[in-house]
């Protein structure tokens, strides 16, 4: 367990080197996972400030010539077709949502019925959470849900739901 948060901080240091990881007043912007499943590549990201606030977001890339869902749409799909794209805290997480889940790209009618069913256009969608993040100097361990089903006009993927996603997430004061 030590060794994994030597090595964590010492590819931190790397990182801010690098200038990957930027410290205020500019702010955070972390990569805290990556991973593809069923052919969709998910990462997931802190960004912002302690004056502007933190978001947490996702970004899923289906392959080409596929859509994702709509957030808004029932977990379950509607009647059973499609699932929400969705970036979800767990119930224990140290973090804490302070606002509602927004959409980079805007959701359309879907060419099919039932045309309750939104989705969003071909290509990339990231979803970004405001968040607050825990107090203190330390990283923790947290984790994250995230659900997501790709279609393309003539078939689907199979939907992953409620992907448990480990994380490592900084204090509010890690970077003072």
């Amino acid at each position: 367990m030590k060794f994994r948060y030597l090595f964590m901080l010492a590819f931190l240091c790397m990182l801010a080197a690098c200038g990957r990881l930027s410290t205020a007043p500019q702010g955070v912007s972390l990569s805290l996972a990556s991973f593809t499943e069923n052919y969709v590549d998910v990462s997931i990201q802190l960004e912002g400030n302690v004056s502007e606030g933190y978001f947490l977001s996702a970004t899923f890339t289906p392959p080409d010539g596929y859509h994702l869902y709509s957030k808004d749409i029932p977990l379950n799909g509607v009647d059973g077709l499609g699932r929400p794209t969705l970036l979800e805290l767990t119930e224990n997480s140290q973090i804490h949502a302070i606002g509602m889940l927004t959409e980079s790209v805007k959701t359309m009618e879907s060419n099919f019925e039932p045309k309750e069913l939104s989705v969003y256009p071909h290509g990339a969608v990231t979803l970004s959470l405001p968040v607050e993040l825990p107090a203190g100097d330390t990283w923790l361990d947290d984790t994250v849900k995230v659900t997501f089903m790709a279609c393309s006009e003539s078939t689907c993927k199979p939907p992953v739901v409620g992907k448990l996603v480990p994380i490592l997430v900084p204090g509010v004061d890690v970077n003072k």
